[in-house]
């Protein structure tokens, strides 16, 4: 794949937050069991049918819809309990555990070896005024050349008005660039608004996105560098 510009998505596409452990930790202290891939699962299909249904509300402030959220959990889980106690120790469980957004294991090497090969690096993120703060405190902010958070741009994915703009300020056209991101909605359909190529990222192959049909869809980004290993060493020779 010929492209110099790579623009990424943030969360639970370069960070993630260790939230099964605390919900496995919370249905413990209520005696029901769950293993951890069952909860993992669980947690990406109900961010998927909040990508799906509900556009727009995952980037929004946690209060504003985890209560709901926590309903459609429960159901894919089958569990039945009382949602304001449950949200109320899953965020004791959550500051007591330290669950802040982490980059995962493999982020900092990728975008390493996407830098080494002098390939452009963006974000454009669906994001509050916190998204600084969870680049810094992950070491990934010297990565990039240009950060667009939607908070900060007054414009959000799907528009194409917040891709656009970023082209505009890294000075490169669609066709150099791909879009890396978790979400078919915001980040797929959203860049192709723009002309961009995308990949999208799907942890769990299929689950989640059935009704989706995208060639380019990988488990995570330690896939991206491979895909764009042509175009590095065609501009080497």
């Amino acid at each position: 794949m010929n492209k110099s510009y790579a623009w990424f998505d943030l969360g639970y596409t370069l960070v993630y937050l260790p939230r099964e452990q605390g919900f496995q930790q919370w249905l413990q202290e209520k005696g029901i069991h769950r293993d951890i891939g069952q909860i993992e699962r669980a947690y990406h299909l109900t961010d998927k049918l909040f990508m799906r249904q509900y556009p727009g509300v995952l980037g929004k402030a946690q209060e504003t819809f985890f209560p709901w959220y926590l309903g459609l959990l429960n159901y894919e889980l089958g569990v039945h309990v009382g949602l304001h106690e449950q949200h109320q120790r899953l965020t004791a469980i959550g500051k007591e555990q330290g669950h802040d957004w982490r980059a995962f294991p493999f982020t900092v090497q990728v975008l390493q070896e996407l830098k080494r090969r002098s390939i452009g690096i963006g974000l454009i993120s669906n994001w509050d005024h916190t998204a600084r703060r969870v680049l810094d405190e992950n070491g990934l902010t010297p990565f990039f050349d240009h950060i667009v958070i939607s908070s900060e741009a007054g414009e959000e994915k799907p528009s194409r008005k917040i891709f656009d703009y970023s082209l505009r300020l890294a000075g490169v056209t669609p066709s150099e660039c791909i879009y890396v991101g978790d979400n078919y909605y915001d980040d797929v359909a959203g860049s192709a608004k723009a002309g961009l190529d995308s990949i999208l990222v799907n942890r769990f192959g299929r689950l989640g996105i059935e009704e989706i049909q995208h060639d380019l869809t990988v488990h995570s980004i330690e896939e991206i560098p491979s895909l764009l290993t042509s175009a590095y060493r065609r501009r080497s020779l």
